[in-house]
């Protein structure tokens, strides 16, 4: 069961102290939220101002300095749209990459990801297939490199509740061929409620400044370490045996 990192998202510099921008930051991050339990790390480079970028220099400039600081942690990306609105110039981008990471995020509503998958697979890179609803799972099912992914990100809305939580996480993984491995996870208010249901599934996930800034008691997360040491305490409860 993977527990991922996501160190920062498309969150600016304000929104929390301790948000890692640089690539020192970033590097130092992905030290700290391994040793506390993390198996992998998901980032966002960044530009000048904070704002996420495809810019082939700053994901080179990142992904050098986070793996000469924890050499063979397997480290991924995002290839969001708000990065380069532009389908082409998203394309362009990815193809322009001279470091490449171990896997990146491709979202299944966006236009043109079956592009964008298919760059990232014909140099290596391993495709995680962001479905956020359920007509993003039905462009998936139609694409030719479903296939070929690493995994599925089931990522359910801020605004659900535990049991809608449920609910959705349902829903989507019932429309998913058998076998396909799933990582499930939710943003801000459904953040949590998502990790404890992954847990009682078996099924991967991932915690960080991009998806929560709060503890699971609602107090401002000291940082990503302390997120990623919180997650791991209730994935390591919830798969402890029970008498019986």
């Amino acid at each position: 069961m993977l527990l991922k990192a996501c160190l920062n998202g498309a969150r600016r510099p304000g929104r929390h102290p301790a948000l890692p921008v640089t690539p020192a930051a970033l590097a130092d991050d992905t030290v700290r939220t391994v040793a506390a339990g993390a198996g992998a790390v998901h980032l966002h480079p960044k530009d000048a101002d904070g704002a996420d970028t495809l810019d082939a220099g700053a994901v080179s400039a990142v992904l050098g300095t986070v793996r000469a600081a924890a050499p063979g942690v397997p480290v991924g990306v995002t290839t969001g749209a708000w990065a380069a609105p532009d389908p082409a110039d998203r394309l362009a981008a990815v193809r322009s990459w001279t470091d490449l990471p171990d896997f990146a995020s491709v979202n299944w509503h966006e236009d043109g990801a079956d592009d964008i998958a298919a760059a990232l697979l014909d140099r290596g890179v391993g495709v995680e297939a962001g479905l956020w609803h359920a007509e993003a799972v039905d462009a998936w099912l139609a694409s030719p490199h479903r296939d070929r992914c690493l995994r599925v990100l089931l990522e359910l809305p801020h605004e659900l509740d535990a049991d809608d939580v449920v609910t959705e996480a349902d829903r989507l993984r019932d429309r998913l061929p058998g076998g396909v491995p799933v990582l499930l996870h939710g943003q801000d208010g459904s953040c949590w409620p998502a990790l404890r249901y992954a847990a009682r599934l078996g099924l991967d996930t991932r915690i960080g400044l991009e998806d929560t800034l709060v503890l699971p008691d609602g107090s401002q997360a000291p940082d990503n370490a302390a997120l990623v040491a919180a997650a791991r305490s209730l994935l390591d409860f919830d798969l402890q045996p029970t008498d019986g």
